[in-house]
């Protein structure tokens, strides 16, 4: 619709901005079309229309596939029109072809954030200035819904931000159908694995002391990166770790690897600093 704001189109050098990042703030409905196909005239217009009328509830951005068959192949539209919804980055719907009036209807009404997600989107925000009033927040929403996974997610972060409740986070963790929410999970169960082992003050002194007696034992190395793991310091326990499997390669084959890649999914498998550890060990092996 001509004049709407909530109507825009995209090429490959705004898809970015326009797609991808507008999603983090409102839905967005991508509509694939050609100005040669019949549906897609009839269905354009009644998109248009429901975006203006629903006045900000979701963007709507048109991709011409003549001219941005690179976008469409991506998406791996074979027929259009071919209408995409996003949210948070990630497609969470779609359709293809003309769709009578109610199934548009509820496409559109289904874009809309959920009662519960609106609260985790709350909890969320609270994390950072009121930790204890995020963490009632979470466990209000799980009252209501305990499948909920951002509410599950978001406990679990938080619980595990504070020593001796690895356990009950572990129960969180424990559940699947994580959907969008899946790789924050992984990060969460890798942080819970590196909990188990034991990283007190008493265990850093004494795995600190075992280095200062002997900067050569590759043991004594590795229990140290396994502490610091522990407690959250990936960065040093990375370096003591790769010192270890410097001295016994056999060693940096077996646990150093393993706990390496345990690391690497907390802090991000293609993060720099991940990335320049495991060239580091790849180095060290071959």
């Amino acid at each position: 619709m001509a004049g709407s704001e909530w109507v825009v189109d995209a090429t490959a050098e705004n898809f970015q901005q326009r797609v991808v990042d507008a999603s983090l703030d409102r839905p967005v409905v991508v509509d694939f079309w050609a100005p040669w196909c019949g549906p897609c005239r009839a269905l354009g217009p009644r998109l248009e229309a429901a975006a203006a009328g629903r006045d900000g509830g979701f963007l709507l951005v048109k991709v011409n596939t003549d001219e941005e068959p690179g976008l469409a192949q991506a998406f791996g539209v074979e027929t259009i029109p071919a209408v995409f919804a996003l949210r948070n980055g990630k497609v969470v719907d779609q359709f293809t072809g003309v769709i009578p009036d109610d199934q548009l209807t509820a496409f559109l009404d289904g874009l809309a954030p959920t009662e519960a997600e609106t609260a985790a989107a709350a909890a969320l925000e609270l994390e950072g200035r009121d930790p204890p009033a995020a963490v009632a927040a979470y466990r209000a929403i799980l009252a209501a819904d305990p499948k909920s996974a951002a509410a599950r997610a978001g406990l679990a972060r938080l619980l595990l931000a504070t020593p001796g409740n690895e356990s009950e986070a572990a129960r969180l963790l424990a559940g699947s159908d994580w959907g969008e929410f899946a790789a924050e999970a992984g990060r969460l169960k890798a942080v819970v694995a590196l909990l188990e082992a034991a990283h007190a003050d008493a265990d850093l002194k004494a795995a600190r002391a075992a280095v200062a007696a002997d900067g050569e034992d590759a043991q004594a190395r590795y229990r140290l990166g396994e502490v610091l793991a522990g407690r959250g310091e990936y960065t040093a326990a990375l370096a003591e770790l790769l010192a270890a499997a410097e001295n016994d390669k056999a060693l940096a084959r077996g646990p150093v690897r393993q706990l390496m890649l345990k690391v690497f999914d907390v802090i991000g498998p293609r993060s720099p600093a991940a990335d320049a550890a495991r060239q580091k060990l790849q180095m060290l092996l071959y």
